[in-house]
């Protein structure tokens, strides 16, 4: 009856999405000046159209930051509801694309969208993923009953894939560099430039500005390739000539004013200055703009707009609309956050405790009254802007375009939810400029406050200093939290290093020891493998002695008596014919080689291992009998 909803599932969906609260619904469908609310504050009642045949004129009515719901009005009259917005992720090849459209549109208008953003002709692209079935480009959205969410993928059959060798090349070009050779045009001076082909025509103009002093928005080009459509794309696939290219550059001209024009409008800025005050309140309520009050066009105020439409890198339209409020309203301004919503998250909330600050969203709109009073006189004020830049991360979005409020909504869903979508979508063009306070909480981001244009710079002051409090006494509490966190993960943290310390004692310990082991096992098995050896050489030896004489025996025998190293005595009878090796086996066969031990006779004192091994024992002088000793090699 309120919301001449009919449709039960949209009307399941809407309830869904305000958590079954039946007031916010509601107030989330009817906009507060057309539905039947009533402001706490006016006491008049807005009614919308009629169902029969008569219609009740609407009342007017200040708006209002605050409303409650009312009696509703007699059932045959309901109000216009607002259109539903619906959002599309369509996937083609290895793209996504983000759409959000109001459920009046068709499947045409999605089409054009996909259009700019796939570079691909509507008449080329099948639409698919609807659960009706197939449709053509004149149904209407509403007509299908879809829910809020929907995913469709584009089919391009009459058009042939990507080729890979054309990829390579592009790819080829990118690394390589290009000579853009920059004529300025009006004073006749030529530039050369080098830019690889990774690199934009965004950045060559940037450059160029740097150099001629002609701000992007104002330079006029010359030279550029016909595919050369979009600032964002890359030298490479712009089609320049390789490896040199020349190009133009003026200063785009502007309507220039006679003598006369300035002076009337001196004249009108003498009369305005010296009339009453109270004449110009009310010259909006004769179609009279702010700037033609003082002999200048709006259009000629605003000379280009705060931001491109549709632009794909969130950082590059920030930077826009940085430059463009500077040549606006002067440069001492907040110092807006370069870079996407999520990275201005990142900045503000994801940070240290003790860095973390509040997030604070401006909400542009040039269709405001009160947009240039705001900006100027409020947001550009020393007192704001040093608070700000003290206490904020502040981050900016131009609502003007459609296409970028569309943007913005889909983005306000996802990090803050449909009820602060709804609440922005809700707001009128005059509410605007609009200041969102965001506070990062552990779990979500949670809206402080909504700031609407029509305040003042103590006012602003006073809910920015309010939301600092709450942000405050949170941030001590985090701060807290941390501490104790960073002392219990250093407690930890010392434990376990003084824990792998002890495991690196342990561990070179125990590998010393290892090591030791393994040494003194080597050291044994070359022992027992030295032992073993000298024992089969002794027992060799021993073998390939010839047999002792008999003492009986009518050959000559010599008699030797050897003395080891400990003491003891061994003796042994040997044919006098014998070579002195012979006894050098001998000895050596009782564990004495020649080679580590010297043999020595008494009288006179010699060292019988010098002599020739080949000789007999009597050549030596070893016969009949002698008495030696064995002593070790040095």
């Amino acid at each position: 009856a309120c919301t001449g909803i009919e449709n039960i599932d949209e009307a399941i969906t809407l309830l869904e999405q305000n958590n079954w609260d039946l007031v916010a619904a509601i107030n989330g469908v009817i906009p507060q000046e057309n539905g039947i609310l009533q402001s706490e504050y006016s006491g008049e009642t807005l009614h919308g159209p009629a169902y029969g045949p008569t219609s009740h004129s609407t009342a007017a009515s200040t708006p209002s930051s605050s409303s409650a719901f009312r009696h509703v009005v007699p059932s045959r009259q309901i109000v216009e509801r607002q259109p539903r917005m619906l959002d599309f992720r369509v996937e083609y090849r290895d793209r996504n694309v983000d759409v959000v459209l109001e459920d009046s549109s068709t499947v045409g208008d999605i089409k054009h969208i996909l259009e700019n953003e796939l570079q691909i002709p509507a008449s080329k692209m099948l639409l698919k993923g609807w659960k009706t079935g197939d449709v053509d480009d004149s149904t209407v959205l509403k007509s299908l009953h879809l829910p809020k969410n929907n995913s469709l993928y584009v089919l391009t059959p009459d058009l042939p894939p990507p080729s890979s060798s054309h990829s390579g090349a592009l790819q080829e070009s990118l690394n390589q560099n290009f000579m853009l050779i920059v004529t300025h045009r009006e004073v006749q001076r030529e530039y050369n430039l080098n830019f690889s082909g990774s690199s934009t025509i965004q950045e060559v103009k940037r450059n160029v500005y740097d150099l001629t002093s002609i701000p992007v928005r104002h330079q006029l080009w010359e030279g550029w390739p016909p595919s050369a459509t979009d600032d964002s794309m890359t030298l490479a696939a712009s089609g320049l000539t390789f490896p040199c290219h020349r190009l133009t550059v003026g200063r785009r001209s502007s309507p220039v004013q006679t003598r006369e024009q300035s002076e009337e409008q001196c004249t009108d800025v003498h009369m305005v200055s010296d009339s009453d005050g109270d004449d110009f309140e009310d010259a909006t309520e004769f179609g009279v703009d702010d700037g033609e009050m003082f002999g200048v066009a709006s259009s000629a105020l605003r000379k280009s707009p705060m931001m491109p439409e549709n632009a794909e890198n969130e950082g590059d339209a920030l930077l826009q609309f940085t430059a463009e409020f500077s040549s606006r309203y002067g440069d001492c301004h907040p110092v807006y956050f370069i870079g996407s919503l999520e990275a201005a998250f990142q900045e503000a909330f994801y940070g240290k405790a003790r860095d973390r600050k509040l997030l604070a969203i401006y909400l542009h709109h040039d269709e405001s009254v009160l947009t240039n009073v705001f900006c100027s006189q409020m947001l550009c004020a020393e007192s704001i802007v040093s608070y700000l830049s003290q206490n904020f991360i502040t981050w900016a979005w131009d609502m003007t375009k459609e296409a970028n409020r569309a943007r913005f909504l889909t983005m306000c869903t996802r990090h803050f939810g449909s009820v602060v979508a709804q609440t922005i979508r809700t707001q009128k063009t005059d509410q605007f400029p609009l200041f969102l306070i965001i506070m990062g909480k552990r779990s979500s981001n949670e809206v402080l406050n909504v700031i609407q244009g029509n305040t003042t710079v103590d006012e602003l002051m006073m809910r920015l200093m309010a939301a600092m409090e709450i942000f405050s006494a949170q941030q001590q509490e985090d701060i807290k939290d941390e501490d104790e966190r960073e002392a219990r993960e250093n407690v930890k943290r010392e434990q376990d290093e003084a824990y792998r310390i002890s495991l690196e004692a342990d561990r070179a310990k125990r590998e010393a020891q290892e090591r030791e082991m393994a040494e003194q096992f080597r050291l044994e098995q070359i022992r027992k493998e030295q032992e073993e050896e000298r024992e089969a050489i002794r027992l060799s030896l021993e073998q390939s002695l010839p047999p002792e004489p008999k003492e009986e025996s009518t050959e000559s025998v010599s008699k030797l008596r050897i003395r080891t190293p400990s003491g003891e005595f061994f003796e042994r009878r040997f044919l006098a014919s014998s070579k002195l090796q012979v006894v050098f086996d001998f000895v050596a066969s009782k564990g004495y080689p020649w080679e580590e031990y010297k043999l020595l006779g008494t009288f006179p004192r010699r060292d019988v291992t010098q002599l020739d091994p080949n000789k007999s024992l009597v050549e030596v002088k070893l016969y009949p009998q002698e008495t030696l000793f064995l002593e070790a090699k040095e």
